[in-house]
């Protein structure tokens, strides 16, 4: 006797690798999902955040703060572990991240910049402190880093307008 409601097409799950959904599964995901991300608002002894040149759809070639999706079955502190060592090369304790609030995103576009396929975020925002150089972090989701005031990034049309409303409050 069968577990399922009638009607219901029966898949296999697909096949992931730590947490990560092969491209088209994601695709499916996106269209249907909000996913859950982090985002990392990084500020030095000086009271500037670090903002990167988004390389990457959605928010592409906008200005934004560093930040990543969470995993199936990841916790909380594993993802901002593993979300702070891949967009800033650094390992920092948990109790360093403070978090900062709940935030929606929603783009038009998707991870592969599919226009008309939309992408909604429930974005969990941390902050901490820490100077770095911005030489020695990763150009794989950003094009480059610079510090700024609060203010200025939100008020720089530059910056994407989800990452000024962070320091707009």
């Amino acid at each position: 006797m069968s577990t399922k409601p009638l009607g219901w097409p029966v898949r296999e799950a697909p096949v992931t690798r730590g947490g990560v959904l092969a491209q088209s599964d994601f695709r499916q995901a996106v269209e249907m999902l909000p996913l859950v991300s982090i985002d990392l608002l990084l500020r030095d002894a000086a009271g500037h955040y670090l903002t990167g040149l988004r390389a990457n759809p959605p928010a592409q070639g906008a200005w934004f703060v560093p930040g990543g999706r969470i995993r199936k079955n990841e916790s909380l502190r594993d993802a901002l572990r593993r979300i702070v060592h891949d967009e800033l090369g650094l390992s920092l304790p948990e109790h360093a991240w403070k978090p900062r609030g709940v935030y929606e995103h929603f783009y038009g576009t998707n991870f592969a910049g599919e226009a008309g396929r939309s992408t909604h975020y429930v974005v969990l925002a941390y902050e901490a402190e820490l100077s770095l150089d911005t030489a020695s972090l990763p150009l794989v989701q950003h094009n480059g880093y610079r510090w700024l005031p609060a203010e200025v990034i939100a008020a720089d049309p530059g910056v994407h307008p989800y990452t000024q409303a962070y320091f707009k409050e």
